[in-house]
């Protein structure tokens, strides 16, 4: 059979291949710890699934339940950003529902993208920024994240003519895999950036709500003038634990979300009803839920920086996200850093690579695993490292 021509330069999605590395372990007997996966593990609040149930109980709630999602779920999520950001938003026209994140991120792709077209990526970042642009045809500029600027970009470093010729451009803050951040100051020089170069800038915030220390991250629409070129993704799974769930949302632009929701028309039949009234009651909730489960991923968090210190490792301490960022002792390659670490000692961690060659030299630990085994993950890790050359201790404020 033949396959088609855009399969061919796609490489197959990263963290499936390593999933074979963890069966493998597995197979010979290894009590395998998993900190390479950002799926979090504590349930989402009560009365979310409640409202699920309660939802699913109606008979007349299982037929086709619209595309662009429930008028009460948009402007739930209007009166949530309205709370959280102080952005005004119209339900109307500046919100679209999502099957979770990644299926706007790939979809706004074929909605505002024509082939031959450019894209700005990050590097290190998400790989569906740069899978969705390969599906609609466009090319894709990786720009550098780099430590010594806080990873964020330098946007002035982007070539002229790149920049002038980009159609779109991508942002991540809170940032994956680095877990930095980006303040309101940043957000309106990227805003800047965009209208004087005439492209549409992407913001994806799944993490706006996983904080630690009390910082509030702002969202992109807080910036002067990001209506007029900028749209903001944000999710369900993380804020409120549930990424099976597929619930996200796309604000913004309201010209770009009609080209998105006009897409998700004809390839999706939106989101279930009861997931949309559970999502109604999770955006609802009160904030105090939030900050008592930030807590637990705080603990978790300092548990690993303690582990990767002593282990000596480099390692970012981070504001936001479910990571820790830690650089690998020089002379391996992250890949084999990781690999040998999974063989030897059953402990899981992400390859900076699977990120971009920008992600090279570095893993990725998650918080998404309770404390017991993070403490039994960073035992292991430092004993593996008595048998390795590795750094001076070090950790880096963001």
């Amino acid at each position: 059979m033949k396959r088609p021509a855009r399969l061919l330069d796609m490489p197959v999605y990263p963290f499936a291949r390593w999933a074979k590395h963890i069966q493998a372990a597995r197979r010979r007997g290894s009590d395998v710890i998993r900190l390479d996966i950002g799926g979090p593990d504590l349930p989402p609040p009560d009365q979310v699934v409640e409202a699920l149930c309660g939802s699913a109980h109606q008979a007349d709630h299982h037929g086709y339940p619209g595309y662009r999602g429930l008028p009460a779920l948009r402007e739930a999520v209007a009166g949530y950003y309205g709370r959280r950001f102080r952005v005004d938003l119209n339900p109307e026209t500046e919100v679209v529902a999502l099957i979770g994140s990644k299926e706007g991120i790939v979809n706004l792709a074929l909605a505002c993208l024509d082939p031959g077209d450019l894209v700005l990526v990050p590097d290190p970042g998400y790989a569906p920024y740069a899978m969705g642009a390969a599906l609609a045809g466009a090319e894709v500029y990786p720009f550098p994240l780099r430590p010594e600027q806080g990873f964020l970009p330098d946007l002035d470093a982007i070539p002229q003519d790149v920049a002038n010729r980009a159609n779109l451009m991508w942002l991540n803050y809170p940032n994956n895999p680095t877990g930095a951040t980006a303040d309101l100051a940043f957000f309106s020089q990227a805003v800047d950036f965009a209208q004087r170069h005439g492209l549409l800038l992407c913001h994806d915030a799944p993490y706006c709500d996983v904080t630690y220390d009390g910082h509030m991250p702002p969202s992109l629409l807080q910036a002067p003038g990001a209506s007029e070129v900028a749209v903001e993704f944000n999710s369900l799974s993380k804020t409120f634990n549930m990424p099976g769930w597929r619930l996200g949302m796309a604000v913004g632009n309201a010209g770009v979300l009609a080209s998105l929701a006009q897409i998700k028309s004809n390839v999706d039949s939106g989101i279930f009803r009861p997931l949309q009234e559970a999502a109604i009651q999770a955006l609802s909730i009160d904030p105090t839920w939030v900050s008592e489960r930030n807590q637990i991923y705080q603990q978790r968090r300092d548990l690993i920086l303690e582990g990767v210190h002593s282990a000596g490792l480099e390692a970012l301490r981070p504001r936001a996200t479910l990571y820790v960022w830690a650089r690998v002792p020089p002379g391996r390659t992250s890949e084999a850093f990781a690999l040998a670490l999974l063989e030897q000692t059953g402990v899981a961690v992400a390859p900076g690579s699977f990120f971009g060659p920008g992600g090279e030299g570095y893993v990725r630990l998650s918080v998404t695993t309770p404390a017991c085994r993070i403490r039994e993950a960073m035992s292991r890790t430092c004993e593996f490292a008595t048998a390795q050359s590795t750094l001076e201790p070090a950790t880096w404020d963001l």
